[in-house]
């Protein structure tokens, strides 16, 4: 079992539904990461990535599923340009929507673009 890989379940029980507030509909699963060692009947110790860290990383065996290798699940990775913090430079294509939110002290633009060498499905 050890060195196999697992999905992880996102619940607020873990911890980790709070520790990727990034986006409104978490994943259900995310992953997936490598075991290290068993530490029980039911318990498993596994591999998380550093933006993870303040997460424990022993998990009962009902907040793990067993991955499935998959082809279509392996992405080439593109090569960017990255600055020292973090960031780069994409040109913008096209801005497909512009709207005004009002909040209550101001007035803030929401503008959704498309940048170059992406689609219509990746703006932001």
């Amino acid at each position: 079992m050890v060195g196999d890989h697992m999905f992880l379940k996102v619940t607020p029980i873990t911890g980790i539904g709070r520790s990727i507030h990034a986006k409104k509909l978490t994943p259900r699963f995310i992953g997936p990461f490598e075991i290290f060692e068993r530490i029980g009947p039911l318990a498993y110790r596994i591999a998380l990535p550093p933006h993870l860290s303040g997460v424990h990383d022993v998990f009962h065996v009902s907040q793990l599923k067993k991955y499935q290798l998959d082809p279509l699940h392996m992405i080439e990775p593109e090569d960017v340009d990255l600055h020292e913090n973090l960031t780069y430079w994409a040109e913008l294509e096209k801005i497909v929507n512009v709207k005004e939110k009002q909040l209550r002290h101001k007035t803030i633009w929401l503008v959704k673009v498309i940048q170059k060498g992406m689609t219509s499905s990746d703006t932001t």
